[in-house]
């Protein structure tokens, strides 16, 4: 007879009996299976066959569970009980431990290796990459076997999957095969120059092997004697000019105009410092600048009179210096600890209709209300003097696109960049300065206003749950820890059948907020490039509910990728991505205290960004770098040997002060923008310069 045990042990996730599984979700499983998480990678495999197993013993009655009194099935007593809850405790600390490793572990790998690891690796993943890497071939099932044996008359090529880079041990033994078939073939020179290291990226072609199904793809290339050596050569020659290539891509940098050029009673504040701002910029050869067009001061006064004078000053002012420009719908508020003395609220009417329907801003569940932008639920409610939430961002749209129309004629605009929430990013304001957040708190849920209240009400009668229309009451304050919460914690409410059902809802009204503004943003801006913002939210990224992600609105815990729903949207509309790439790394401790994780998270959203055919783009999170942080964000900009040549579309310098009063933080700003541009590259281990002359690839490149 067989027993069910639960134990945990080795590196695998603890396993609890009890954890419940949505049938939404998992129709195909039974609650009773003791599973907690969907397998994933060369898992998925093994738990197919394994779960058809199970079935079956279980329909044959062969199976029984143990009880919950423990081992001896009866007895224990309270001991036994305190004993087994200690034990838990320690597991979940190795496990906490095991995860930090493994994200350490990955993130190496793919930052020094060129391991083209997927988002969601396991460590089945990471042991198959290292088996190709000392040239074994790993089955998609798991299956590992030496190549099969080949005629004498066939040079052994040590071959390689195109998913893994050789290393320079396989090329040694393919220069040493190659000498071996010059000697057999004196007819056949391989150039004497032609070093391992100069075959970084060669990959000699699968085909199958007629003799046996098994090792199909994976055999080396059939030949009467060995593998042409020009033909080789013509192949390493053509695989460095394209890694070249992509080492000269020319990235569009633009820079970030600061904040207050334009007063809040819409005016140009100081024509000749904008002048000299503009000529400085221009110098460091600057592609464009990014203006943020305010809300707040356009229609600051009465609805649907906007006042436009003092932008059009200033576009007129960069239209002399031939700079492009990005222009920011910035539907959000702008003030706290970091503005210094500028601040700019949301229109004046619209505050003053707050005051008696304060449901039309975002609520905590304590009901303070965060002013940083309007709540997502009246998008399409009537509550703006007769309009609805995206009826009053299509007229400022409209408007704009109608004033500045002979710019948009002349290609001056080159992009319009869409504010969907705080700070003008894709999420929520979770994480509120003036309500005492500070970094690394997890944040709180903002759904707790009239509005939205009814629309998750609505939600659960319709799966037939109304006692789930509310939000969480055990999701902490917002500087609290994911652990210190019932929600948050690990196991904890987030993964439950509440939890996912929440959770989802939640996400779903960032995407549709995204989906309702950026339909009529397409019809206002036809024709143009239109960009939204992604957040960096790296905080409690080792833990396994991501806090902080979920807080602001993306359900990106370590069991479902919650980026991706949100770009099969953005590609509905041809949207470009901003990133706001994370600033320097932290210390060890820092890191451990936060539970952060910036490289995995870039490397999440960018590549999923990609996987959905995106096109992005970068923003600084932070305005001060030495020379190892621009180093790291030219990394992330332009990937060495990325096997698709994928590269940032532009860069955006946000500096909060004006460049010219000499207050830059950045003193590698001038390098920082010859290597986006492709004027310097890295080459026999020397810096070489190769002048303004290489601008003229921008046009073949874009």
């Amino acid at each position: 007879m067989h027993t069910l045990n639960t134990t945990t042990t080795g590196s695998q996730d603890p396993i609890d009996p009890n954890r419940n599984l949505d049938p939404d979700q998992y129709p195909h499983r039974n609650p009773s299976h003791p599973q907690s998480r969907r397998p994933r990678g060369f898992a998925a495999t093994a738990a197919a066959a394994s779960m058809g197993q199970a079935d079956s013993d279980v329909n044959n009655g062969n199976i029984t569970g143990e009880t919950s009194s423990g081992g001896g099935g009866g007895g224990g007593g309270g001991k036994g009980k305190r004993e087994r809850e200690k034990e838990k405790e320690r597991t979940k600390l190795r496990e906490r431990h095991r995860r930090a490793i493994t994200s350490r572990m990955l993130a190496g790998l793919r930052q020094y290796g060129n391991f083209p690891l997927p988002a969601r690796a396991d460590m089945n993943d990471v042991i198959a990459a290292l088996a190709r890497e000392a040239g074994w071939s790993v089955d998609a099932d798991g299956t590992t076997y030496r190549q099969s044996h080949q005629s004498n008359h066939v040079v052994q090529f040590p071959t390689r999957s195109i998913d893994s880079p050789l290393s320079s041990s396989t090329l040694k033994n393919c220069a040493k095969a190659a000498l071996e078939c010059q000697q057999q073939h004196p007819s056949l020179r391989i150039d004497d120059n032609l070093s391992p290291v100069s075959l970084d990226s060669v990959v000699i072609a699968e085909s199958d092997h007629p003799g046996n199904g098994r090792y199909a793809g994976a055999s080396p290339i059939p030949s009467v004697g060995c593998v042409d050596a020009n033909q080789l050569i013509q192949d390493v020659h053509s695989t460095e000019r394209r890694n070249d290539f992509t080492e000269n891509f020319y990235v569009p940098v633009y820079a970030m105009l600061p904040v207050g050029v334009i007063d809040n009673f819409g005016q140009l504040v100081d024509p000749q410092g904008v002048r000299q701002e503009l000529s400085y910029m221009k110098s460091l050869n600057v592609d464009g600048v990014v203006i943020d067009c305010w809300w707040g001061i356009v229609e600051g006064w009465n609805p649907q009179k906007y006042v436009w004078s003092g932008y059009r000053e200033l576009f007129n002012l960069i239209r002399d210096f031939k700079l492009k420009l990005q222009v920011v719908m910035a539907f959000h508020e702008y003030g706290g600890n970091a503005s210094g003395n500028v601040m700019i609220s949301l229109p004046q009417w619209v505050l003053e209709i707050g005051k008696d329907n304060p449901d039309i801003f975002f609520t905590d569940r304590e009901g303070r209300r965060s002013f940083e932008c309007l709540n997502w639920s009246i998008d399409k409610e009537r509550v703006l003097h007769g309009r609805t939430g995206i009826e009053v961002y299509f007229d400022f749209m409209r408007s704009f696109r109608s004033e500045f129309d002979d710019l948009f004629v002349e290609g001056m605009i080159a992009a319009i960049e869409i504010g969907l929430g705080a700070s003008g990013e894709l999420k929520y304001p979770s994480f509120p300065e003036r309500m005492g957040w500070i970094y690394p708190g997890i944040g709180e849920f903002q759904c707790y206003d009239k509005y939205s209240q009814t629309s998750l009400l609505k939600e659960a009668k319709s799966r037939g749950f109304s006692f789930w229309g509310k939000g969480p009451e055990n999701a902490g304050q917002y500087n609290s820890q994911p652990h210190e919460t019932g929600f948050f914690q690990e196991r904890g409410e987030y993964d439950s059948y509440y939890g996912r059902f929440f959770l989802n809802w939640y996400s779903q009204l960032l995407i549709g907020h995204a989906e309702n503004v950026l339909s009529l943003a397409n019809l206002a801006f036809e024709d143009t490039k239109i960009i939204v913002k992604i957040p960096a939210i790296y905080w409690s990224y080792k833990t396994a509910s991501h806090a902080a992600e979920l807080t602001a609105g993306y359900y990106n815990p370590s069991n479902r990728d919650g980026y991706s729903p949100v770009f099969e949207t953005l590609k509905k509309y041809s949207v470009t991505v901003k990133f706001v790439c994370p600033g320097p790394q932290m210390s060890s401790n820092e890191h451990e205290e936060a539970l952060a994780d910036p490289e995995g998270l870039s490397w999440q959203v960018v590549n999923a960004a990609w996987d959905k055919g995106l096109l992005i783009g970068g923003e600084n999170a932070i305005t001060c770098f030495d020379r190892e942080s621009c180093m790291r964000l030219i990394e992330m900009a332009k990937p060495r040997n990325h096997p698709d040549s994928n590269h940032f579309s532009f860069f955006t310098y946000r500096q909060p002060s004006p460049l010219v009063q000499g207050s830059t933080c950045f003193a590698d700003l001038d390098y920082f923008i010859k290597r986006m541009h492709g004027e310097v590259i890295y080459r026999d281990k020397h810096w070489l310069e190769l002048g303004k002359q290489n601008r003229a690839i921008e046009v073949a490149w874009s």
